[in-house]
């Protein structure tokens, strides 16, 4: 399986993230371009070029846009995904990151630990929302779904 060598947000019209979206953002490319398992199967019997891929996401027209190019910049593919499937996944997962960074600051470990494990909860929730959402068009793993759906959410911030 192929991957993601390089990835890019266009968050241009979005407004200054806050730092714990910034290190949610960077952390979550950071851990996709180390590890990520991402291919793009064969569509209408047209060839798919090899990877790996350098991965653009954008939100245009309230659609979520993957750009895939090849290492040497030539499209690769090009899909939209309604953002609508995402929406309350994305609304619950930013409401339990805020108490979650808010329990890091004021909280005994046992209450963090509980947070966190909801958390994840959600994020595997979107996660699984992402991976439906890309069947047919792109093959990923869990782990890279979970880092992609995090991108989303940055995306989202804003939206």
């Amino acid at each position: 399986m192929s991957h993601i060598c390089h990835i890019e947000l266009d968050d241009a019209n979005l407004p200054p993230p806050t730092p714990e979206i910034e290190q949610e953002r960077k952390v979550a490319i950071y851990d996709l371009i180390e590890e990520n398992s991402f291919d793009l199967p064969a569509r209408d019997g047209r060839e798919v070029p090899m990877g790996p891929y350098r991965l653009a996401l954008s939100i245009r027209d309230k659609r979520l846009v993957f750009d895939i190019r090849t290492e040497a910049e030539e499209l690769a593919a090009e899909f939209h995904l309604s953002l609508s499937p995402f929406r309350q996944v994305v609304k619950d997962y930013w409401s339990i990151c805020e108490s979650y960074f808010d329990a890091v600051k004021n909280m005994p470990p046992s209450q963090i630990e509980t947070i966190d494990m909801a958390r994840r909860g959600i994020h595997n929730e979107g996660a699984r929302v992402l991976e439906e959402r890309l069947e047919g068009k792109a093959e990923v793993d869990t782990d890279t779904a979970r880092r992609l759906f995090t991108l989303i959410c940055v995306l989202h911030f804003g939206g």
